[in-house]
């Protein structure tokens, strides 16, 4: 039962974009070419790939355990195709990062650059989302965490620690009442995560030093930031964001002092791979780097 690249090419579109219109803007295929693409090779397997519903298409487990093959077997002529070139000095080709926003804004826009302008034929692409990432589902090649995943057929190191404290603009902070203690802080207004849409037990930073009321909330941390900075109150900050945020200032430093990690997920796989090894070590060092130099400006 031999199946051809060209389908499987076809069926990771289909799986990553999960319609058929998508993933033919993405292959420039008329969705009809797509479908029947998809057709043949669940009639080649004698199974079913996708469970189509009005939502889009899901993968049946026979999909999933497809896809893991497909995803290896894109990796393979990817990385045979750079040695053909024979471009080892550089790296080339795309690399897609997924990444919670916090980091996204204030950390990977200059350490990507950086890592960029060394390697003029590399694509990179910062995909800054307040969620979990399916690295599965290719939805990105390696995705920076706040906590290590405890599933799935993954690589995980950890990048580097960071701080967060209390923070608010120095006019909220003269316009009302002093802060000497947490108690102080039920005649504030408090900014932070929508409760039910925080993704990681790590980001409930309000929850863990007793704060109940929120005044301001939002599932993105850029948000969060932008509301402090518009002097609407006292949030919980990232300590290498406070330098973007011009007249902010920390309250209760030794009280509310928190300490959280970023990690680098991966496919299992992909560490035979030596453009993946490279770029990540390029990236987990250069944004060790930027956590510090941006804290000591804190």
């Amino acid at each position: 039962m031999e199946t051809h690249w060209d389908d499987l090419r076809v069926f990771l579109a289909v799986a990553r974009e999960e319609s058929l219109s998508a993933a033919g803007r993405r292959l420039n295929f008329d969705p009809a070419t797509v479908g029947r693409r998809v057709a043949r090779l669940e009639s080649t397997h004698e199974t079913t790939l996708f469970i189509k519903s009005p939502t889009g298409y899901a993968l049946t487990d026979v999909g999933q355990r497809l896809m893991s093959h497909a995803v290896r077997v894109e990796q393979s002529l990817l990385d045979a195709s750079e040695e053909m070139i024979g471009q080892t000095s550089g790296l080339t080709g795309q690399i897609r990062i997924g990444a919670p926003d916090g980091s996204a804004n204030y950390l990977l826009p200059q350490v990507c650059a950086n890592i960029a302008a060394d390697n003029p034929d590399l694509e990179i692409q910062i995909v800054a989302l307040p969620r979990v990432f399916s690295l599965s589902r290719r939805e990105a090649d390696m995705v920076v965490a706040v906590s290590p995943p405890t599933a799935g057929r993954l690589t995980v190191q950890k990048i580097t620690d960071y701080k967060l404290h209390l923070a608010a603009h120095r006019r909220y902070l003269r316009q009302h009442s002093p802060i000497k203690k947490l108690e102080d802080l039920k005649n504030h207004n408090i900014i932070g995560y929508v409760q039910d849409m925080i993704f990681d037990k790590e980001l409930d930073y309000l929850n863990e030093i007793g704060v109940r009321k929120i005044n301001l909330s939002s599932n993105s941390v850029s948000v969060q930031i932008n509301c402090v900075r518009a002097e609407g109150g006292l949030g919980i900050v990232h300590d290498f964001a406070i330098p973007f945020m011009r007249g902010v200032r920390k309250i209760l430093p030794n009280e509310v002092n928190l300490t959280r990690s970023f990690y680098l997920v991966r496919h299992a796989d992909d560490r035979r791979h030596e453009k993946m090894n490279r770029f990540s070590e390029a990236l987990c060092e250069g944004m060790r780097h930027e956590v510090a130099r941006l804290e000591a400006l804190s």
